[in-house]
């Protein structure tokens, strides 16, 4: 079946509030757990628990639930970051590399603007996290980047569209990004963290 991802956004207070040996367990009820949520479990977007106590979390449903849309976006992003404008493309590669392409090496260093490594305070199975501390940035990465990301499309087109498997046009890559950008602004605005568990 391969590599899946559920993204939450979470309060990390509450979550901190746990007792340490307890957190990973927290996170996997939230993310596989069998409450009932507002919408449904195969939507994509959005997706909020309605049982009482867990006000402390959302969920956000890519397509699927694959990651492998993620990795082809950044295989895509590869062949067309050249053609983007340099405002846009240091805005996106560090968009990315902050959420779920780690380590690009167009990033390097606080100085150009990559958030900083930090150790996981939690076990859990996590495929990325982010601080609510480090979402603000990631808001403006987005912010910078959202107004400009059609001027990608004919270059996509171009010179990343592929006729078939994931991401194989610019619409499917503008919509992973976008989703990533509801995330973003979401969590900031509630001043929550990030955390993406591998599935």
């Amino acid at each position: 079946m391969g590599l899946g991802i559920r993204v939450l956004i979470v309060d990390w207070d509450r979550v901190e509030a746990a007792p340490a040996s307890e957190r990973g367990d927290l996170l996997d009820e939230a993310a596989f757990g069998d409450d009932e949520y507002e919408g449904g479990l195969d939507e994509e977007g959005w997706i909020w628990p309605s049982v009482a106590g867990a006000d402390w979390y959302g969920r956000y449903a890519f397509r699927n639930g694959s990651y492998k849309p993620h990795f082809w976006a950044g295989e895509r992003w590869e062949h067309v970051r050249d053609f983007a404008e340099p405002g846009l493309r240091a805005a996106l590669d560090r968009f990315m590399s902050a959420l779920f392409w780690q380590g690009l090496e167009y990033v390097a260093g606080e100085d150009a603007g990559q958030l900083p490594e930090r150790e996981c305070p939690w076990d859990a199975d996590l495929l990325m996290w982010r601080l609510p501390d480090d979402v603000g940035a990631i808001k403006d990465f987005w912010a910078q980047a959202a107004p400009d990301l059609d001027t990608l499309r004919e270059p996509f087109t171009q010179h990343a569209a592929v006729p078939e498997g994931w991401i194989r046009d610019f619409e499917s890559f503008a919509q992973l990004l976008e989703g990533w950008g509801e995330v973003v602004v979401e969590a900031d605005r509630r001043s929550w963290g990030i955390v993406g568990l591998r599935c």
